[in-house]
């Protein structure tokens, strides 16, 4: 199974890619959040196979939260 995190500061984007990963038979989503230092701790905290980023939302926008979570090398 393949483990999504969901990294989006709107809830409306969110909810429907979680409708379409959670239809898969193979995939499943474990986590939601609206920004991109949450989106960091999330991938620390957790077992995250792949993170759909948004670029642009607040606290830290997708593009350094990404530069962050390849750093960490999972």
């Amino acid at each position: 199974m393949i483990s999504v995190l969901l990294a989006d500061d709107q809830s409306l984007v969110r909810s429907g890619l979680r409708m379409l990963i959670d239809s898969a038979d193979d995939m499943t989503t474990v986590g939601e959040v609206d920004n991109g230092r949450d989106a960091v701790a999330a991938v620390r905290a957790g077992q995250i196979d792949v993170v759909l980023m948004d670029i642009r939302m607040p606290v830290m926008d997708g593009i350094e939260a990404t530069r962050q979570i390849t750093a960490l090398g999972v």
